[in-house]
C-alpha cells in the first residue's frame, strides 16, 4: 500500500490547512463540532469574497488615478491648474461603483462587511456583532446568497478572544487574489476543512462530505461534458463541483451544464449554496431545504446525468405515506430501509438517454428482504443496471463498511446518447471488483489514487466501446461482462465477485505432475520428521517421570 501514496487524487497540499483547522480546533472546548465548522467557514468565506474585491477595488483605484494623471498632464499643457480641475473633474471610473464587480463576477462588499475592518476590530469585545452585521450587509447586496450565511457570531457562547485569534489566523493568508482563485484556493480549504470536520463530527459529517476521490470516480464514469447535472441529496455540493471541474478540463465551457439539487438539511443546504457561490456556479438547489421524497423540489426534471451519494439504509424516510408514489415504477420500496426508493427516485428523473452513477450500502446489491430482491430483479429486467462495482472499505468518514456504485442507463443501444455509447450493450452488464484498490491515508481511511480511478473508469468506457479507448477484455478477479441471462443464474444478486471470478495465478513453468510428486514427498518428509519430534518429546517427558 505504501508505494501508492504517491499519487493521491486529492491533489497536493496548500500547506496552511494544518493551521487554519488548529485555530479552529481551539473552540472545540467551547462547542461542538457541528457548530464550530459554521464558525470557521463562514469566515473563510468572507475572507474570499472580501479579498476578491478588495483586488478588484484597489486595481479599480489605480486606473482612475492614472485616468486622473492623464487629466492633470492635458490641463497642465493647456496653462491651466491641476489643482482647480480636480475640483470639477468627474472619472468615469468609480471604485465604489458596484456594477464593477458584478460585471467581473465578483461579490459586491459593503464597507462594513470588508476584512480589513474586522481584523482591525478583531480584538474588541463587539467583534461578534460586527460579523454578524457583515454578513447581514453581503446577502442584502448579493440577493442570491439571501439567507445562506452564517449570522450567529454574537452569541454568548462564543469565546470572542479565541475568534479573534482565528480572525487574525485567516487574516495572514491570501485567498482572493487572481491566482489564488486560478487554483480554486478556497474550494481546496473548504474540502479540507469539510473532510476534518467530517471526520471529528463521525457519522453525522457524511451528511455534508462525500470522499473526494468517489465524487472524481462517478465524474470520470459519467464525463458529464453537457446537459442537466442533477444530485437529489446533493451534501454540499461536491457533485456539481467536480462536474463543473471535469467539463473544464475537457474543454468546455463552465456554463455547459445545468445544476439542479435538493438537501433535506437546512445547514447543508446552506454550504451547498456557498460551496457554488465562492466558484461563480449558478445552480437550482430548490428555494429552501427540503426532503426529496416528500417534497421533490424538481418534479418536472429529466436530467441527463445523475450523481448522488444517498444516507445509506434510512429506515425512517416515510415511505409508508408513499406507498403508490409514481416513482415506484419497479415496486414500492420497504417503509424500513430507503436504498431503493433513492434508486427509483433517481431512476424517474432520468432523460430517455440519461446516466446515473451513485454509491449504495453493499446490501443493495444481494438483499432478498421486503420486496428489494424483486425490485432489483425489475431493473434488471427493464435493462437498466449498466455498471457495478464493489469499492474498497475505509472510503468514507460516516462508516467503515465497503459500498458500492450503481450506474443505470436509460438507453445501452448503440446510438450517441448522453454518454457517447458506441457499442451496443444491451442486456449486458459491467462488474468491476475494486475491493483491493485504494490507500491508506491515515490508520483508518483509504483513498482511490489516481491511477486506480483511471484503471476503473478506462475500463468501463473500453467496455462501452466509446471512441478513443482500447478494446475491452474481461479480466479474472477485475472485471467481467455479463448478460441479463447470466445475472438471472445468480437470482438477480449484483456483487461483482460473484462474477469476476478469481485472479489468474503466476504460472511457475514446472508440470502438474512433476510439481505434485515433488509436493507429496515434501509432505511425507514433513509428516515423518513431526513423528520423530514426537518420540522425541515423549522420551523426554518419561525421563522426568511424566508418561504420555
Amino acid at each position: 500500500m505504501a508505494t501508492k501514496r504517491a499519487k493521491k487524487a486529492n491533489g497536493e497540499p496548500l500547506g496552511f490547512e494544518q493551521k487554519l483547522w488548529a485555530a479552529a480546533d481551539k473552540m472545540r472546548g467551547h462547542m461542538d463540532p457541528a457548530e464550530y465548522k459554521h464558525v470557521a467557514l463562514g469566515l473563510i468565506f468572507l475572507k474570499y469574497i472580501s479579498d476578491a474585491f478588495e483586488e478588484r477595488h484597489a486595481a479599480l483605484t489605480a486606473e482612475a488615478e492614472a485616468e486622473w494623471q492623464r487629466a492633470a498632464e492635458q490641463a497642465a499643457a493647456r496653462g491651466d491648474d491641476p489643482d482647480k480641475l480636480r475640483e470639477s473633474w468627474a472619472c468615469g471610473i468609480d471604485p465604489e461603483d458596484r456594477d464593477e464587480y458584478l460585471a467581473d463576477n465578483i461579490f459586491w462588499v459593503p464597507r462594513e462587511a470588508r476584512w480589513s475592518h474586522l481584523q482591525a476590530n478583531a480584538k474588541q469585545p463587539e467583534i461578534g456583532k460586527l460579523i454578524d452585521d457583515a454578513m447581514v450587509a453581503i446577502e442584502r447586496e448579493n440577493p442570491q446568497l439571501k439567507g445562506v450565511l452564517s449570522k450567529d457570531y454574537a452569541r454568548p457562547a462564543l469565546d470572542k478572544q479565541r475568534l479573534g485569534e482565528l480572525i487574525d489566523l485567516i487574516g495572514t493568508i491570501a485567498m482572493g487574489d487572481a491566482e489564488s482563485r486560478s487554483k480554486d484556493l478556497l474550494g481546496r480549504v473548504y474540502e479540507y476543512f469539510l473532510g476534518r470536520f467530517a471526520s471529528a463530527e463521525g457519522k453525522g459529517g457524511g451528511e455534508f462530505y462525500t470522499a473526494r476521490c468517489v465524487v472524481r470516480l462517478l465524474v470520470e464514469m459519467l464525463e458529464p461534458f453537457k446537459g442537466r447535472v442533477y444530485d437529489p441529496c446533493c451534501g454540499s455540493g461536491g457533485m456539481f463541483v467536480q462536474s463543473e471541474r471535469f467539463v473544464e478540463e475537457h474543454g468546455g465551457r463552465k456554463g455547459d451544464i445545468a445544476i439542479y439539487g435538493q438537501e433535506s438539511n437546512p445547514t447543508t443546504w446552506r454550504l451547498a449554496k456557498m460551496n457554488l457561490a465562492i466558484r461563480g456556479l449558478e445552480g437550482d438547489l430548490g428555494p429552501h431545504h427540503a426532503d426529496s421524497f416528500h417534497a421533490d423540489q424538481h418534479k418536472d426534471l429529466k436530467a441527463d446525468f445523475i450523481l448522488a451519494n444517498p444516507p445509506f439504509n434510512v429506515s425512517d424516510w416515510g415511505g409508508d405515506r408513499l406507498r403508490d408514489d409514481v416513482r415506484w415504477k419497479y415496486g414500492a420500496p420497504p417503509p424500513g430501509n430507503a436504498n431503493f426508493a433513492w434508486v427509483q427516485h433517481m431512476v424517474h428523473h432520468l432523460a430517455p438517454q440519461g446516466v446515473a452513477g451513485f454509491v449504495l450500502a453493499n446490501g443493495s446489491m444481494s438483499s432478498q428482504q421486503s420486496g428489494e430482491g424483486e425490485i432489483r430483479k425489475q431493473l434488471v429486467e427493464a435493462d437498466l443496471v449498466d455498471c457495478m462495482i464493489a469499492l474498497p472499505g475505509q472510503l468514507f468518514y460516516t462508516t467503515q463498511i465497503p459500498v458500492c456504485l450503481w450506474f443505470l442507463a436509460r438507453d445501452k443501444s448503440d446510438g450517441p446518447g448522453s454518454g457517447g455509447v458506441c457499442r451496443d450493450r444491451r442486456r449486458e452488464t459491467l462488474f468491476i471488483d475494486a475491493r483491493q484498490m485504494g490507500a491508506l491515508v491515515d490508520r483508518t481511511h483509504k483513498e482511490l489514487i489516481d491511477d486506480d480511478i483511471a484503471r476503473i473508469a478506462g475500463t468501463y468506457h473500453a467496455w462501452r466501446g466509446e471512441s478513443g479507448t482500447s478494446d475491452y477484455a474481461d479480466v479474472p478477479g477485475f472485471c467481467k461482462g455479463a448478460t441479463t441471462d447470466l445475472i438471472a443464474e445468480h437470482g438477480y444478486v449484483l456483487t461483482p465477485g460473484r462474477y469476476v471470478g478469481a485472479a489468474a495465478s503466476d504460472d511457475d513453468g514446472e508440470p502438474f505432475d512433476e510439481k505434485m510428486k515433488r509436493l507429496t514427498a515434501e509432505l511425507a518428509q514433513q509428516i515423518a520428521e513431526g513423528r520423530r519430534l514426537e518420540e522425541e518429546i515423549k522420551a523426554n517427558l518419561a525421563a522426568l517421570g511424566y508418561e504420555l
